[in-house]
């Protein structure tokens, strides 16, 4: 069976390149497509597949301007030879589904979301962002929206990676998708003893304005505690701003470093929605708690009274009555780190294999799950 992977950008290793990962293995034939290439962001298993890039990769500083050309996206994916191949798997956030794939061929969409920035979180996005882009988003974002919606029925079985996506695909797309969990690396991480772990709470993330680290920051700022912050992105310099006496702001750390915060930490807070969010999973892997906004992803992963505590509405005071109400000794970290372990990679790629050999077993036919 000849297979191509089609992803959105390959500039990094975050969750959804990590999929593409767990994907290479099971399929070490495959062929990748992509927008852009950035091999040395990227890991061994995925630089010793071939990979393809649309146009976009040509044009300039496509590496670090990427986001800049959505609107070619469309056009770019449409382009893509994919003849010959008999499976098509789709790693959806960005725009990779709208490929066309050979009449012959079965097309899987792994979905980490419907595009955020056109659909669930528009008006977030068009909010922060600078005059022009206001202006130009409106037009620009109505387009794409067509075309995504369009591009769906491209798709003959959808997986999402979390029931808050699974209800996302039913709104914008009208179709059903089984929930497969992304895979996390649960064995680097370990929990240590109590004598080993410190005061402090922990913030874990990219510094974006979806995830809400401000919130974390000025809860703990009015409450004179301890939070230790880890991550990049372009929040980072008014992060470290905002930080008051108690907040250290790390920036971004080299793996050793996470795992040591990880399992030293009283508790991982996690302020923002994700879609499923990837980070408490590793908390919990390294034996520690979540406080986390009970709304996405985190609903799925983080469970009262065994692996942490939700709280119920993004605002300061909300977190400032969670961390407050927070108790260490309430949780068993041998519990919370096999609770952790039905997110690993292996129940992934089990997950994984079931769904395509379902898919492939339907035939040639459009199989579109319940699709107008």
């Amino acid at each position: 069976m000849k297979v191509a992977i089609v992803h959105y950008w390959l500039v990094g290793m975050r969750g959804g390149e990590k999929v593409v990962e767990a994907l290479c293995d099971m399929f070490p034939q495959a062929d990748i497509f992509t927008h852009v290439y950035v091999p040395d962001a990227v890991s061994n298993t995925i630089r010793r597949h071939s990979v393809t890039t649309s146009f976009i990769g040509s044009l300039p500083a496509a590496a670090r301007l990427y986001k800049r050309y959505l609107p070619l996206m469309p056009l770019a994916l449409e382009q893509l030879d994919l003849r010959g191949y008999d499976l098509v798997i789709s790693s959806e956030s960005g725009p990779a589904k709208g490929v066309i794939p050979p009449a012959t061929a079965r097309h899987l969409c792994y979905c980490h979301s419907p595009m955020r920035y056109l659909w669930n979180m528009f008006h977030d996005y068009r909010e922060r962002s600078g005059r022009l882009t206001r202006l130009m988003m409106p037009p620009l974002s109505h387009y794409l929206r067509l075309w995504d919606a369009v591009s769906a029925a491209r798709v003959d079985r959808y997986v999402a990676n979390s029931r808050a996506v699974a209800a996302r695909i039913r709104r914008y797309y009208g179709r059903e998708a089984a929930v497969v969990w992304p895979p996390v690396d649960v064995d680097a991480f370990a929990p240590v003893g109590a004598g080993q772990r410190e005061d402090y709470m922990l913030m874990v993330g990219e510094l974006v304005p979806y995830k809400r680290p401000e919130l974390a920051v000025e809860a703990f700022n009015r409450m004179r505690a301890k939070l230790v912050v880890i991550g990049g992105g372009e929040m980072l310099a008014a992060i470290r701003r905002l930080a008051g006496p108690t907040v250290t702001v790390l920036g971004p750390q080299p793996f050793e470093a996470l795992r040591h915060h990880y399992s030293r930490c009283q508790a991982l807070v996690f302020p923002g929605e994700e879609d499923f969010g990837i980070v408490p999973v590793e908390a919990m892997a390294s034996g520690r708690p979540v406080i986390a906004y009970g709304r996405g992803g985190a609903v799925e992963t983080v469970i009262p009274n065994l692996s942490g505590m939700l709280f119920d509405e993004q605002s300061i005071d909300a977190l400032i009555a969670a961390v407050e109400g927070f108790r260490a000794g309430d949780f068993d970290p041998r519990a919370i780190v096999a609770h952790a372990r039905t997110f690993s990679r292996d129940r992934f790629i089990a997950a994984m294999t079931a769904e395509i050999d379902r898919l492939m077993r339907e035939g040639s036919g459009p199989a579109h799950d319940g699709a107008p």
